[in-house]
């Protein structure tokens, strides 16, 4: 009988710690600007939103595989994410980031400028849907190389619309949080924002404009993409 790999997913509870603490040895490298920021917002109410290290540096080697100039980010909050994007991209490169929260912006804001990644990042305090029509009706449809999308789960159907139509094809989108913490396997939890983010899985999984991929990091990661017309 095949052996049956151990991963973070399949290891024992108690071992799962152990084991990403490897990961992270073997793997990780954080810049020390980087670091400060998670461990300063890990102390913010909202800690919780940031992402794992581990996976914004995935993000960055994704840019570098596709060449990234141009990348759209929805949902800043302390900045960690945009942070590891910026560092992914050429000096020319630039990273458009929307938020609402000027509080948690200005963390970021502090950050991106101590790790000199500031003139890289452009920050859009605005509701997202706006930010994305605008850049619709600006005429920068099929210019964007990645977008990473999140922000509130309610919304995420309409943030990946709006994407698809600002990506290049060839390009990439990557939509975070789509395990939800394991909420979208129990019947039982029939939340909105559970409900959103059940719906868009299985959306992606039929829709034919995408390839895609949804990878068990942190709180998974669906990467899609995007296709010439079928």
């Amino acid at each position: 009988m095949p052996h049956k790999a151990l991963t973070l997913s399949t290891a024992p509870e108690a071992a799962q710690a152990t084991l990403y603490d490897y990961l992270l040895s073997v793997s990780l490298r954080e810049p020390e600007v980087f670091h400060q920021l998670r461990q300063e917002t890990a102390e913010h109410p909202d800690g919780d939103m940031q992402i794992a290290p581990d996976q914004g540096q995935f993000m960055a080697l994704l840019l570098q595989l596709i060449s990234a100039r141009k990348v759209l980010e929805i949902g800043t909050f302390t900045g960690y994410s945009t942070l590891w994007l910026a560092s992914a991209l050429p000096n020319d490169g630039i990273v458009i980031t929307c938020d609402v929260d000027e509080e948690a912006t200005d963390i970021a804001r502090r950050y991106w400028q101590k790790a000199a990644m500031d003139e890289k990042i452009n920050l859009r305090l605005a509701p997202a849907t706006e930010t994305l029509d605008q850049l619709l009706a600006a005429g920068q449809a099929d210019t964007f190389d990645f977008i990473f999308i999140d922000a509130d789960k309610v919304n995420y159907d309409q943030y990946y619309e709006k994407a698809l139509q600002l990506l290049r094809v060839g390009g990439l989108v990557a939509i975070d949080n789509t395990f939800w913490f394991g909420r979208v396997i129990d019947p039982d939890n029939q939340e909105e924002t559970t409900i959103a983010i059940r719906a868009l899985n299985q959306k992606i999984h039929q829709d034919q404009r995408v390839d895609v991929s949804m990878v068990a990091i942190a709180d998974g990661l669906t990467l899609a993409i995007k296709q010439r017309d079928r």
